[in-house]
């Protein structure tokens, strides 16, 4: 089942972000994943705006495949900084449709 991480993040601090943009993505496909955006380009179309620098958009291929970048030794020193750097929500949801009315997502 296809699962979606998405990472909402506000850079506190950039210091981070030039050795995260560059090396995070090999570790997310190391773990099946795939970048489907990952923008700093954030509008509001309904709603309060929040307050974010940049959102991206990662397919992985199941929960576990997330679990197991997220637990990456190599990836400890950039989340450390992110999260040092940042005030970051991360959120994962799956492919289904919650109302099961749309003939091409499994019913959640």
């Amino acid at each position: 089942m296809t699962v979606y991480m998405i990472a909402d993040i506000k850079v506190t601090d950039a210091g981070w972000v030039p050795a995260y943009a560059a090396s995070v993505h090999d570790l997310v496909h190391k773990h099946g994943g795939r970048y489907l955006a990952r923008s700093g380009n954030v509008k509001t179309l309904e709603g309060r705006p929040l307050d974010t620098s940049l959102i991206a958009l990662i397919a992985f291929p199941s929960p576990e495949a997330v679990k197991a970048f997220a637990a990456d030794p190599q990836y400890a020193p950039h989340l450390a900084a992110r999260q040092k750097g940042s005030e970051s929500r991360f959120q994962l949801i799956d492919d289904t449709d919650v109302a099961g009315t749309i003939p091409y997502l499994p019913k959640g």
